[in-house]
């Protein structure tokens, strides 16, 4: 069952916010959020945290200092995923900002589906053979626990400075530093940052160590924030809790992007996603930009994103954006053909009246592509509220391991939970790596019966009935004087995200009329019930619920989202419908 509530706030909060000069609308939504002040409100650059309470921050900063002084080689070794990207583009153009556009840097991304994750010895070796040979290998969204891997570039004579946001297992890899918020003595108030934010601190820090030593004055210092739509683009795709400092990070860098001044590459992306970057928002950034960006890494190599990041060339960005583009409708087409198969499959337990009684799915199949499970993972979990967990074959359809990916519920941590299945069943996880919501692992495909029996059994412990509901928290019910485009244009302006939720409101309508598009997108006309200012001369408003195709009867409760849509030179509401609250009573 289902379960619709409005999130608490306090009026007290919402008065004072309104009385400081905030739109009555968003001080209710900004109090509902836990905002307490309108000081709060403030994404000014200056609020950010300090680089100093980062562990091991300055250190690095000072070392890398050293690194571009004597101008030794350096390799950044990347994550295959959006953050990664982003975070490796920031690596290479912060340190040529802040060294010289001569400054020997280069890049390296293994290849997900013969390397696997991390900083591993094959890596290792691999960035080994560079020329010229790196005498640095500096790890972006990865390395925490690549403890084999830094061992192995000590044997070859090279040093590792771990950049990572994950969280740390039981032992710390033996690397030259290791600058990680949730590394333990870290005294940094955010652990939410992402690998991209990570590596953007550190150049922070690196660029007050060089003005220390006199290489740049306050006047002639490189422009670090040049890079913040980078920074906001690989914080939104990793679906990093959007806290105060994550805000101020996206916050600056969309603006970057909505007044034209972004990187090419970022450009590009928005011309092929056909957004507009003028009216950029997080929703862009997660779910067209990202995805994208992502494509390369799941289908084919992440270097193409990258260099599309790195390019100052526009007619190059265009051109790696749409080979992009292209990869990305493969992706989804893999994805709809996985999914199909998925939920035949859990459509079959239904059946046998075994999917009622489990509290996670797992599944696989020969024929699934590993780039893309996580995808499916996020669809299952989102459709059944369950942990899920998808594997394809790790090497081929012949090959003796599975590589996973899944997607867990709030209040079920994934990586701990991991955790103690492989504490229980030594040897049956043969890695795994990643946080509360999302983990990767491997295992042999033989065990896959027996992980499934261990994980569900971790899961019925540790997920309870109410966890298992499903919950929709909304933020009231609007008056129809507030469905307006105005209303549409104030809400996508502000920064929303995880952790800081895009409001979603609840209200009773009058379903005038419905009808499909393009054969699998509801569209309805509505008419608020309830409003005694609402005339029977006022037009119906537009409602689109998104791959959805059954219809609703002429009365129904919804959970919507409030945007504007232009169409024409016409700007006008639509409704987009999240959820349909179906409890007794409605």
């Amino acid at each position: 069952m289902s379960l619709f509530s409005q999130r608490p706030f306090s009026e007290r909060t919402a008065t004072w916010l309104q009385q400081s000069g905030i739109h009555p609308l968003l001080a209710r939504l900004y109090a509902a959020r836990g905002l307490q002040s309108p000081e709060e409100l403030s994404l000014d650059l200056k609020q950010l945290l300090s680089p100093a309470d980062l562990k091991n921050c300055l250190n690095t900063a000072s070392l890398l200092a050293d690194i571009l002084e004597k101008k030794e080689p350096m390799l950044i070794v990347a994550d295959y995923d959006c953050d990664g990207a982003t975070a490796c583009a920031v690596g290479v153009r912060g340190l040529r900002l802040l060294g010289g556009p001569e400054t020997p840097i280069q890049f390296l991304v293994p290849n997900r589906f013969t390397m696997g994750y991390g900083l591993t010895p094959e890596v290792v070796e691999l960035a080994a053979q560079q020329n010229p040979k790196p005498k640095y290998l500096i790890t972006v969204d990865n390395g925490i626990a690549s403890e084999a891997g830094v061992d192995r570039a000590r044997e070859l004579e090279m040093e590792v400075i771990i950049t990572d946001h994950h969280l740390p297992g039981d032992r710390l890899p033996n690397a030259t530093a290791i600058v990680n918020p949730n590394q333990a003595g870290c005294i940094f108030p955010s652990k939410a940052l992402a690998g991209v934010g990570v590596m953007f601190y550190i150049l922070v820090a690196l660029r007050a160590e060089l003005r220390k030593r006199g290489k740049f004055t306050n006047a002639t210092q490189p422009k670090i924030e040049n890079l913040l739509d980078l920074v906001a683009l690989g914080t939104v795709a990793d679906v990093a809790q959007l806290d105060r400092n994550n805000r101020i990070l996206v916050s600056n860098g969309l603006k970057r992007i909505r007044t034209g001044i972004s990187q090419p590459g970022i450009q590009a992306l928005f011309q092929a996603a056909k957004r507009d970057p003028r009216k950029a928002n997080p929703f862009d950034l997660g779910f067209a930009i990202g995805p994208r960006l992502n494509a390369a890494g799941r289908l084919a190599d992440m270097t193409l994103g990258i260099r599309l990041l790195i390019t100052d060339n526009l007619d190059e960005a265009l051109n790696l954006a749409h080979e992009l583009d292209r990869i990305n409708r493969e992706r989804r087409v893999i994805e709809t053909g996985m999914q199909e198969t998925a939920l035949s499959y859990l459509a079959e337990d239904q059946l046998a009246g075994t999917m009622a009684q489990r509290s996670s799915i797992c599944l696989w199949n020969p024929e699934w592509h590993q780039g893309v499970v996580g995808i499916v993972a996020s669809r299952l979990k989102e459709r059944f509220n369950r942990p899920a967990i998808v594997f394809a074959p790790a090497n081929g359809p012949t090959g003796e391991e599975l590589r996973g990916s899944g997607r867990s519920l709030t209040g079920f941590h994934l990586r701990d939970a991991l955790d103690l299945v492989s504490k229980r069943e030594p040897g049956l996880i043969l890695k795994f790596g990643g946080h509360a919501m999302a983990a990767g692992l491997t295992i042999r495909k033989s065990d896959f019966e027996k992980f499934d029996a261990c994980f569900q059994q971790v899961a019925n412990e540790l997920l309870t009935d109410e966890l298992l509901e499903r919950r929709y928290a909304h933020d009231g019910v609007l008056k129809f004087s507030e469905f307006t485009p105005e209303i549409g244009d104030l809400l996508a302006e502000e920064i929303w995200g995880q952790g800081f939720p895009q409001p979603v409101f609840y209200g009773e309508f009058e379903i005038t009329q419905q009808s499909l598009m393009k054969e699998k997108h509801l569209r309805l006309m509505l008419r608020p019930i309830g409003e005694p200012e609402l005339k029977p001369t006022n037009k119906p408003l537009i409602g689109v619920w998104f791959n959805r195709t059954q219809s609703l009867p002429a009365q129904a409760k919804l959970a919507y989202r409030l945007v504007t849509d232009r169409y024409q030179g016409q700007a006008r509401v639509q409704l987009m419908i999240e959820a349909h609250d179906e409890s007794p009573g409605t």
